[in-house]
């Protein structure tokens, strides 16, 4: 990168490391915070420090939060007695935007995937079995993503929890509302008509 000026050449250097930003990517996006004013740029800088120093995980449900427990664990309107565990905070972002669960949150922080080097123990799962130790929850909802490793830390929950009697469900996947079905691959279809109901 000898011909960028070093700052420059550092910015995009730092910001190609974000996810899903590519070389060329981050030379926009670096060019383009060279271009906005002192104060948009700071404003930025501040953004991310701020979002850094004060956003930690809640001691409950492990979800990202400014105040501890956050505001979804310390709700009492909400249902204590369904938990549905995800992958992510982005997870529980995107169950939220539904308006339809009242319930709780488990995030795990990733999914059991022994070709990375992950397993039980790196992920969320100690502090799941913890919260299940009272009879306050009666169900647990499964919600991890549809991959291989979102179906391997699923199966590996309901394995281990089998024996407590609690209901465990997991969501339904198959075709998107408003996909065609012949653009649909065999193993979506597949999980589709197994996730069938009478209507």
């Amino acid at each position: 990168m000898d011909y960028y000026a070093e700052p420059i050449a550092m910015l995009i250097e730092e910001l190609s490391k974000l996810p899903g930003i590519g070389k060329k990517t981050a030379q926009r996006l670096a060019y383009h915070i060279l271009n906005v004013s002192n104060m948009e740029a700071m404003s930025l800088a501040n953004a991310i420090v701020n979002a850094k120093r004060n956003i930690k995980y809640c001691s409950i449900c492990n979800n990202l939060t400014q105040k501890d427990p956050c505001n979804i664990c310390s709700d009492a309107k909400r249902d204590k007695s369904t938990i549905c565990v995800v992958e992510g905070p982005k997870d529980v972002v995107a169950m939220e935007k539904t308006r339809e669960y009242r319930g709780l949150y488990h995030v795990l922080h990733g999914s059991i995937s022994p070709m990375d080097g992950i397993g039980p123990e790196e992920i969320k799962i100690k502090e799941l079995l913890v919260r299940l130790q009272d009879d306050t929850v009666k169900e647990l909802i499964l919600a991890t993503n549809p991959t291989i490793e979102g179906e391997a830390t699923a199966m590996y929950i309901s394995r281990l929890l089998k024996p407590t009697g609690i209901k465990m469900t997991r969501i339904a996947y198959g075709i998107p509302v408003g996909g065609d079905l012949e653009y649909a691959d065999e193993v979506t279809l597949s999980k589709a008509l197994h996730g069938r109901r009478e209507i």
